[in-house]
């Protein structure tokens, strides 16, 4: 559906008067103005009411409203088409939510498509309107201040990642830890969709950057912040993975060792328990000539025996460590 739909001139916005093809046209008879229509999960007739007045690339529209698709950035013509991973981060959970913004940039318009609850564009707008010399950069102010928006919000997120982190590493070592494991798979899970957003969105940005992909004059630099900063999630989300990674290493050694020492109690106590099964074993097979036959401290003889030598396994074992 049409969430938002206007016209900016020299950085103002004009309402629309009219359907879409009236406001193109007048954003067309003056060279420094363009229309943003902004998208939410359109159907197909939705955005065929849209596509059909800008004449956009069948594969490209296809893609927009399948939604699903990788970072990308490509050309049609005279139309730029920008594919863009949105992550929501879910405290209650601590899931990361992926979405897609859809940029369509032409020279007198910008269509922008959004799939999932991830960072929604009404910000975006309201930020751009409130600075009138950014706006008047044109199409290309909006890409820039989509992309600063998004990866700003990677930086957020990667911050909250990095705190579920530091908790499953408390829950590793505390004396009184409990299984992890499920929680580090889940955690490197998230991961995996975060580097799966932010990964391939670096080569876009180089893209714009090394002027592969020409845009008004003015905003390269706009760019290059974003590029910046987004190397910087990436670095940050690399060393996530491994420290995830060495967390897991140290939740199963230290099962490892748990294991090792619940054997070693339990070969204790078999030990122990050993002791009477042989000497009442060795009773049981009814030898003529048995002490308890004819002595009368036969019985308690061979019980003593039997105490005296548990006792000191146990107690052998204990200053051993084994119990």
């Amino acid at each position: 559906m049409i969430m938002d739909c206007a016209i900016y001139r020299k950085g103002e916005r004009e309402s629309v008067d009219g359907d879409l093809s009236d406001a193109l046209d007048i954003a067309r008879e003056n060279g420094d103005a363009f229309m943003w229509i902004g998208l939410h999960e359109p159907t197909r007739e939705e955005f065929d009411l849209v596509a059909g007045e800008l004449q956009l690339h069948p594969l490209a529209i296809e893609d927009a409203v399948n939604a699903h698709q990788r970072p990308k950035l490509e050309r049609y013509g005279d139309t730029l088409f920008v594919v863009i991973k949105t992550l929501r981060y879910i405290d209650e959970t601590s899931d990361i939510e992926v979405g897609e913004i859809m940029l369509f940039i032409g020279a007198d318009f910008v269509i922008t498509v959004r799939h999932g609850q991830g960072s929604p564009l009404k910000e975006v707008r309201r930020r751009l309107e409130a600075d009138p010399d950014l706006m008047g950069h044109g199409p290309g102010a909006v890409l820039y201040t989509v992309l600063d928006e998004v990866v700003d919000r990677y930086e957020a997120i990667a911050h909250e990642v990095e705190t579920d982190i530091i908790e499953l590493e408390r829950e590793v070592f505390s004396p009184e830890r409990i299984t992890v494991t499920e929680k580090i798979y889940d955690l490197k899970r998230e991961v995996l969709e975060f580097r799966g957003a932010e990964d391939p969105l670096i080569p876009v940005l180089q893209d714009i950057v090394k002027r592969r992909i020409q845009l008004p004059d003015g905003t390269l630099e706009y760019f290059r912040d974003v590029l910046d900063h987004l190397l910087r999630v990436d670095e940050r989300v690399d060393s996530h993975s491994e420290l995830l990674t060495n967390v897991l290493n140290a939740h199963l050694a230290q099962v490892g060792m748990q294991q090792n020492e619940d054997m070693r109690k339990i070969s204790a106590w078999a030990a122990i328990l050993a002791v009477p099964t042989m000497v009442t074993g060795v009773y049981g097979m009814n030898f003529e000539h048995m002490p308890e036959l004819k002595q009368w401290w036969g019985y308690p003889g061979a019980l003593l025996l039997i105490l005296t030598i548990c006792v000191g396994l146990y107690r052998w074992f204990r200053k051993s460590g084994w119990l």
